[in-house]
């Protein structure tokens, strides 16, 4: 594999000759991304490739990985202390006269936090940012204080701590470690990668995976052990940090970041449902993250400016629940001028997402865009579509990928009421609540699930249902049916996406208080009987009083813990309990007539 377009040069440094590769414009702030293990500077040409649109991009193999060569002996020269002239040697070279954003996955990483917190590269990197690799002295004071200061807890995420690093000790082992990488470890590693972390089976690794990998043990033995035995005492950023770390990692634990904000006076966090192998998984995101990250320090986001820590970028700045989990990512709300969709919008847009409102209603939608800048969206727009209009979402859907990029969450809301029994219940009125309420849904789910799936970089869809959807009712046929529907088509959409790390939720609200009574259809009644029992429904909805917000709450939790079926209410709650547990109850219940 090859970084198509990349000018390569070599770097001397006591001894060792990197090699170095430069993409984009050089007269443009420079971003240098190092990469980790056991991977050469290649595991970064997909983020590589998406930043040097804006950015001098540089890329360099770490001393004996890809084409740098390696320290003889071996023993000793991989210290961080080494590590860190190799960097400034790279730097000196690359932008002699500007300070670089850093950029570090793995053990890119966590050599990058020495860069950022020794006192010999001050005024040299304008920012860092973190993934999948801890600061070692950091570390180090995170063991001593659980040692030092034992309870359940702190005793479960030690242990939970070794056990995912049973690989640390494996590395430390003489002469093994070699051979496996060198024999057959090596050559069946591509497909665990593939297997394991979903890595795209795209030429990554490279040819000199085995020799790397070899190599690269001495990371691990040169440092680890001397430097969690005895952490530095001042191991602080002199630097903004923006952390990345990805949830699903399967070698380190979200509680090891706990304190991190006492060493890091202006940090910022992010995380991304995904496992280890970001580079190759979320190319997309880490590029966007790591562009408004650098983007920002350019602009002048000092310490005063805009922000808690000193960030102008609205999502930067976003202090919402789940800032660090949606901050620039592209939502799109359907039915999203009032209610449970403009509160869901309201809710992303405080946590820093770009949001896309839908609706039919022009002024509605609107206001929801203006009110979401304001809440501290890092973009919003307003567009007047009818869900129900296949070739009107088509063309919805290219505007929104043309203009903004991939959906990266999508909540299919929109939605209308009809109420009646089902022999007064016209064809008429059966197509028009499945129009919205169901073909609304599979039109949003099929034309973004697809955007989705070809990028190959997970997402996440919402879908809301409603407790009708699991409980039957004699004046809700036509509404119950569409929005079992809805539940069924999502329970399926979840089985089939799962292997693309496309996530999908039905929330099944029960009575909230939302303007959908207002405009409620009631089947076999004339003008003057709907009007009435649309203005009792809203009464009893208001005496009621479930605030549409409680909802939005849900499903910004449905999307960050990936939960299949999300009732909302008590009363949805009870329903979902009493259709496992009792089901001929429920029957009874839904022979009852409303009180209307």
């Amino acid at each position: 594999m090859e970084l198509r377009g990349a000018r390569e040069r070599w770097v001397r440094t006591g001894g060792i000759e990197l090699c170095v590769a430069e993409l984009g414009d050089a007269a443009r702030p420079t971003i240098v991304l190092v990469h980790g293990y056991p991977d050469s500077k290649e595991v970064w040409s997909e983020v590589a490739g998406r930043l040097a649109e804006q950015w001098h991009v540089v890329l360099y193999d770490v001393r004996g990985h890809g084409r740098s060569t390696a320290p003889k002996p071996l023993r000793g020269g991989f210290t961080l202390e080494k590590l860190t002239d190799d960097f400034l040697a790279v730097v000196d070279a690359v932008s002699p006269d500007r300070p670089v954003h850093l950029v570090g996955h793995d053990w890119g990483s966590v050599q990058s936090w020495e860069f950022a917190t020794v006192e010999r590269t001050k005024g040299r990197i304008a920012s860092f940012t973190s993934m999948s690799g801890p600061s070692l002295d950091h570390f180090g004071h995170w063991i001593g204080q659980r040692v030092a200061h034992p309870s359940p807890r702190r005793a479960r995420q030690l242990l939970g701590q070794g056990a995912k690093s049973w690989y640390v000790y494996a590395l430390h082992t003489p002469v093994l470690p070699e051979m496996a990488w060198r024999g057959p470890l090596g050559r069946q590693w591509p497909r665990i990668l593939q297997r394991m972390e979903k890595v795209p089976a795209d030429g990554y690794p490279t040819a000199s995976l085995p020799r790397d990998a070899a190599h690269g043990a001495w990371l691990y033995r040169d440092n680890i052990r001397y430097r969690l035995r005895r952490p530095r005492p001042d191991a602080y950023a002199h630097v903004p940090v923006q952390l990345i770390t990805p949830t699903g990692d399967a070698f380190l634990s979200p509680s090891l970041y706990d304190e991190l904000d006492a060493w890091v006076p202006r940090l910022v966090r992010r995380t991304l449902p995904a496992k280890h192998w970001v580079p190759r998984t979320r190319p997309d995101q880490l590029a966007a993250w790591i562009s408004e990250f650098a983007d920002d320090r350019e602009s002048g986001g000092t310490d005063g400016s805009v922000g808690p820590v000193g960030f102008g970028s609205p999502a930067l700045a976003a202090t919402g629940a789940h800032a660090d989990r949606f901050g620039g990512q592209l939502v799109l709300v359907t039915g999203a001028a009032a209610g449970i969709g403009r509160a869901t919008a309201l809710a992303f847009a405080e946590a820093g997402a770009r949001v896309v409102a839908v609706d039919r209603d022009a002024e509605g939608v609107a206001r929801t865009a203006e009110a979401a800048r304001m809440a501290g969206a890092s973009g919003a727009w307003g567009e007047v579509v009818d869900v129900g209009d296949e070739q009107a979402m088509e063309k919805l859907g290219e505007k929104v990928f043309t203009e903004f990029g991939v959906v990266d969450v999508l909540v299919n809301n929109a939605g209308i009421g009809l109420s009646g029994s089902f022999l007064d219940t016209t064809s008429e009125d059966w197509r028009r609540v499945l129009d919205v309420n169901l073909w609304g849904v599979i039109h949003g789910c099929r034309i973004f699930g697809r955007k989705m799936t070809e990028r190959g970089q997970g997402g996440h869809i919402v879908n809301i249902a409603s407790a009708a959807g699991y409980q039957p009712s004699r004046a809700l046929p036509a509404y119950s049916t569409s929005k079992a529907a809805v539940l069924m088509l999502s329970e399926c959409l979840r089985a089939e996406l799962a292997e693309k790390s496309i996530g999908v939720s039905a929330i099944c609200p029960g009575p909230v208080n939302t303007g959908i009574t207002g405009t409620a259809h009631f089947a076999g009644a004339d003008d003057a009987q709907e009007e009435r029992l649309r203005k009792r429904t809203a009464q009893l909805y208001t005496l009621r009083n479930y605030p549409a917000e409680k909802v939005a709450r849900a499903i910004l939790g449905a999307v960050v813990h990936n939960r299949a079926v999300v009732p909302v209410t008590p009363e949805a709650r009870g329903v979902r309990l009493l259709s496992r547990i009792s089901p001929r109850l429920r029957r009874g219940i839904a022979r009852l007539k409303p009180p209307l």
